[in-house]
């Protein structure tokens, strides 16, 4: 299995069984909220938008949150919220992409340089780590009963995908960017939906760690996963079963 599935598998897992829903919630609903200003609040006009409501019910976000979502992303009553990216490096040269939905940068940059100054790390200038992360389209599907597993590969590479990786009755594919829209439209076609969507930083060098290096470095992780302005974080380890197993366990 390629490392960015693996990583892809083990982040599904991890949100599965996440006790924080309520920080789960609330960068959903940033992303909603941001989604409105940009474009409007039509999902059928808004790809954007659509795609995060489809995130948010497939988190079980109940609608009327969702409908509120919509609301403060109109201008009823929601903060100004702006994007942006920090890079840096944490211990032992690991690479740590950082997105950020906030009303207020000066707190954020703070925040996060904080995390990464107490773990050992450092931030960088953007663009720093444009070379270690490229940027895909990422999709979990629930597998569907009946279906052969070769032929609906088959068809799905067809559709545009990269890479394909079945486990646990959930499909998870990789695509270009350039091929998102594609693959949406393709999984329409053949009545699949996603549990998720969304476009993601893949690492495409990996860094390697003892097992007491990696839980030092996935606590920065976890730190500023933590932190409300931080929507998602990307890095470029690649762990062992092992340890992918131990991490899901400490949920």
């Amino acid at each position: 299995m390629s490392g960015h599935s693996k990583w892809s598998t083990i982040k599904h897992k991890k949100a599965a069984l996440d006790a924080k829903r309520g920080k789960i919630f609330t960068k959903l609903i940033k992303e909603i909220a941001v989604s409105v200003r940009e474009i409007g609040s039509d999902p059928d006009s808004n790809p954007r938008l659509r795609l995060a409501i489809q995130n948010a019910k497939g988190a079980n976000m109940p609608k009327d949150t969702i409908e509120r979502a919509i609301k403060k992303g109109s201008g009823e009553g929601g903060a100004d919220y702006v994007e942006v990216t920090y890079e840096g490096y944490a211990s032992h040269g690991v690479a740590v992409f950082v997105e950020c939905t906030t009303d207020n940068i000066n707190r954020t940059v703070s925040n996060v340089r904080s995390v990464f100054a107490k773990s050992g790390g450092s931030l960088g200038t953007n663009g720093s780590l444009e070379f270690i992360f490229d940027r895909k389209g990422v999709f979990v599907v629930p597998l569907p009963e009946g279906l052969d597993e070769d032929d609906l590969i088959l068809e799905l590479i067809d559709g545009g995908a990269e890479d394909v990786e079945i486990e646990e009755a959930m499909i998870h594919i990789t695509c270009e960017m350039d091929d998102f829209g594609n693959m949406q439209k393709k999984l329409e076609d053949m009545n699949l939906e996603a549990q998720s969507a969304e476009l993601q930083r893949i690492p495409n060098t990996y860094v390697s760690l003892d097992d007491g290096t990696f839980g030092q470095v996935m606590k920065l992780i976890d730190s500023l996963e933590d932190d409300d302005d931080v929507q998602k974080v990307y890095h470029n380890i690649e762990a062992s079963d092992d340890q992918f197993a131990n991490l899901t366990n400490q949920t």
